[in-house]
């Protein structure tokens, strides 16, 4: 399935690595609340530690404004992998030029060195081959390890693949192993669910699945668009008025294997502790507006996801955020641990409801790139992995 070289493919011995991690992670006043991308890269870091290449890690972090700022800065992360490994991590105030170059220099074999947030250059996201090529000139290999970032093509994803020769590690290859066998070879039925505020972000995704899901479960604010171009009513609903005509085909296209919600939670105001309401699917009063899927729903979701084979999950139900709107979602989340489906889950709000909803160990995989993963469920190639050398 997987057809790219890994590091398993190659001889690391004595070679400086260059890998591209996604840490990428959430910070708060310089502390990081969630660590799921830095312990998932660690089996590629601990591999070729023990295989004796000198690790070099690049990362982006955040969306610094073309320069550097210490609020983006990955030195927390490097402290925070040196606490993970028993091991002091180096750390280089820059990426490239000088300050990187004597850093890489200075490494044996085993040691560790983090390179500042990539973003820093502006450079990186034009994909600059200059900055690549001073990204590469600090190894003699490259290993993309970022599945999150792997749907861009950046200067440290895609550009330095075209100075050295590039290989896929553990996270990638496992990412898309499980995410490639759910959409290409699934174990059926194939159902897939999905949710989130708008239908035009994930246009691409509802018709590739639509060939090639049994059945494709909508919640969420999407939803109400599909309603609304039904000439349903949504009263003060978040409905994308642009989207109708595309929702009209998309209901045409999917016919019975699109499943909408039949009962939905009302609300009289878009805050927690709002008066709210079940209905069955009808027209919305005005001043009201849809929060999330209701009870009936959920039961017809679940009954189709206990009889599948393979689930996939991407967007809430409903306005998660929200204690008093959560319970579709975590209801969902719930109902795919509950099944023996092989379950992949991918998109920042899908990973956190299961993390709250208490089952993220009962998922077969859990993804961490959202983007990547979208991409990925609507059939396109990922340039930062077409960049590494076949097998």
């Amino acid at each position: 399935m997987f057809n790219k070289k890994t590091i398993e493919d190659i001889d690391v011995k004595g070679k400086k690595v260059l890998v591209r991690v996604d840490f990428n992670v959430p910070m708060k006043e310089g502390k990081i609340t969630d660590d799921t991308r830095i312990r998932a890269a660690l089996p590629t870091i601990k591999y070729l530690m023990d295989h004796g290449a000198a690790v070099i890690l690049a990362s982006h972090l955040g969306r610094p404004k073309g320069g550097p700022d210490p609020v983006f800065s990955l030195k927390p992360v490097a402290d925070y992998l040196s606490n993970l490994l028993g091991k002091p991590v180096a750390f280089a105030e820059d990426c490239i030029g000088p300050v990187a170059d004597k850093a890489a220099l200075a490494l044996k074999p085993g040691d560790v060195l983090v390179l500042e947030n990539t973003r820093f250059h502006p450079e990186e996201e034009k994909n600059d081959p200059g900055m690549a090529k001073q990204l590469a000139a600090l190894a003699d290999v490259f290993v993309n390890d970022a599945f999150g970032t792997a749907h861009r093509a950046h200067a440290s994803t895609e550009g330095v693949a075209k100075f050295l020769p590039g290989v896929a590690g553990f996270l990638m290859e496992k990412e898309i192993q499980y995410l490639g066998q759910a959409i290409d070879n699934p174990k059926r039925p194939f159902v897939a669910i999905l949710g989130g505020a708008k239908v035009s972000d994930k246009i691409g995704v509802i018709k590739n699945l639509l060939q090639k899901a049994d059945t494709v479960l909508i919640g969420g604010g999407m939803a109400n668009t599909f309603f609304k171009a039904q000439g349903i009513g949504m009263g003060d609903s978040l409905v994308e008025g642009d989207a109708l005509d595309t929702a009209k085909e998309l209901l045409k296209l999917g016919g019975s294997k699109l499943r909408l919600p039949v009962d939905m939670v009302i609300a009289d105001k878009f805050e927690d502790s709002a008066q709210k309401k079940t209905m069955p699917v009808g027209e919305v009063p005005a001043g009201w507006r849809v929060l999330d899927i209701g009870p009936e729903t959920v039961k017809a979701f679940a009954k189709i996801i206990g009889d599948a084979g393979t689930v996939v999950w991407n967007g809430p139900m409903g306005v998660f955020e929200f204690p008093n709107f959560a319970a579709g979602t975590f209801e969902i989340a719930k109902a795919i641990a509950a099944s023996k489906a092989i379950s992949v889950i991918g998109g920042g709000d899908s990973v956190a409801a299961v993390a709250q909803a208490g089952v993220s160990d009962k998922i077969t995989h859990i993804s961490t790139g959202g983007g990547a993963s979208l991409e990925m469920l609507e059939g396109l190639a990922l340039p930062g992995l077409v960049a590494l050398q076949d097998k």
